[in-house]
């Protein structure tokens, strides 16, 4: 029988504002690194990262009159830790708009901790094509890496202990739009 967990209240990192504030500076971040549009492709990683990514791709065709390329990528059959899923995970599709040889790939995703999943969706591009540049933005970086892997774009940079969680909710999937930190007395066994 697994411990019993009790969280806190969640404390609000970021609220809507604050987040539509960082996902503008990471668009910014983003087109300054690919020097524009061309050759751009944004990947969303199921769940979250995919509605960062659209909106990240929305502020760029907002302020460069071109829409980047977009995709979606689910990784979880590209896990690690399959086996822990369960027997039936639930996948969601995988996106992937022409091949990615040559391309400049931006992985978007919502939160970075561990590492393994940034490994995973690297694994699942590699089938895709060789893109001539792959770079990571995440909206946030909570340290704790157990990999080797770090993002060229960050929205904001957290230092959280392992009892701490942090839950990015959009409106799009959860109904309204925060970045949450709840702590529990065992902490997440997810690792991102």
């Amino acid at each position: 029988m697994a411990a019993e967990r009790t969280p806190t209240q969640p404390a609000v990192l970021l609220d809507g504002r604050a987040i539509d504030r960082t996902l503008r500076r990471m668009a910014d971040a983003i087109l300054e690194l690919n020097d524009g549009t061309d050759g751009l492709l944004l990947v969303g990683i199921q769940r979250r990262g995919v509605q960062l990514a659209d909106r990240i791709a929305a502020i760029i065709t907002e302020r460069e009159g071109t829409a980047p390329r977009r995709g979606a990528l689910d990784i979880t059959l590209y896990r690690d830790d399959l086996q822990t899923v369960g027997p039936r995970p639930v996948l969601g599709p995988t996106d992937i708009p022409g091949n990615l040889d040559g391309a400049n790939v931006v992985i978007v995703d919502d939160v970075l901790y561990t590492g393994r999943t940034i490994r995973a969706a690297l694994d699942e591009l590699a089938d895709f094509g060789r893109p001539a540049r792959i770079a990571l933005a995440v909206l946030i970086d909570r340290g704790g890496r157990e990999l080797p892997i770090h993002a060229d774009v960050v929205g904001k940079r957290v230092d959280l202990t392992p009892t701490q969680r942090v839950d990015v909710l959009v409106q799009e999937v959860d109904g309204r739009d925060a970045v949450v930190v709840v702590t529990t007395e065992k902490g997440r066994e997810d690792p991102a």
